[in-house]
């Protein structure tokens, strides 16, 4: 079983981004976390460029994404919006259709952090990505929760995490 996890953060010390990455560590038995690292060498999305061949960044996104059993999300919230990153992302997978179908789970580092939320989730869900509401929680990672190693020693997240994966991965396979 392999799961995709994406931040949408360029960011190097973003909270997103370190939850995934303690994900990587917490992923059961059986369940591989692989991190794409590839959202700031993505060309802007352009129709014109959406041709054979593709730009090389976008081939190994659409490679990634048609590989992995599953998606997980997770993603800061800017002026109330999905960072324009992440969304050139899924700008250039709208028409492949790699991620039609997928199990997806969202996950929220910030419980003030809704409408970026709200807007991945539609978004991801037009793209006829399947949202699995089970699997997309809202951690609160603050001050004392700065990096993975300290994600993952906090039994109340690490937990939470563990089992949004669980959920995700049996999805993916049922």
């Amino acid at each position: 079983m392999r799961i995709l996890a994406i931040s949408g953060s360029l960011r190097e010390a973003s909270s997103n981004s370190a939850l995934i990455r303690a994900m990587v560590g917490l992923a059961p038995c059986g369940v591989s976390v692989q991190i794409y690292s590839g959202l700031d060498q993505l060309p802007f999305f352009n129709p014109d460029l959406d041709v054979e061949p593709w730009p090389a960044a976008v081939q190994g996104l659409r490679a990634e994404v048609e590989v992995a059993d599953a998606l997980l999300f997770s993603s800061p919230e800017y002026a109330h919006g999905v960072p324009g990153v992440l969304k050139n992302a899924l700008d250039w997978l709208v028409g492949s259709g790699e991620l039609m179908g997928k199990p997806i789970a969202v996950i929220n580092a910030s419980p003030r952090a809704t409408y970026a939320y709200a807007s991945l989730t539609e978004t991801l869900s037009v793209m006829s990505g399947r949202i699995v509401p089970e699997a997309s929680i809202t951690v609160a990672v603050s001050g004392h929760l700065r990096d993975e190693r300290q994600i993952c020693a906090d039994p109340t997240v690490s937990t939470a995490l563990r089992t949004a994966l669980a959920t995700l991965a049996s999805v993916a396979v049922g």
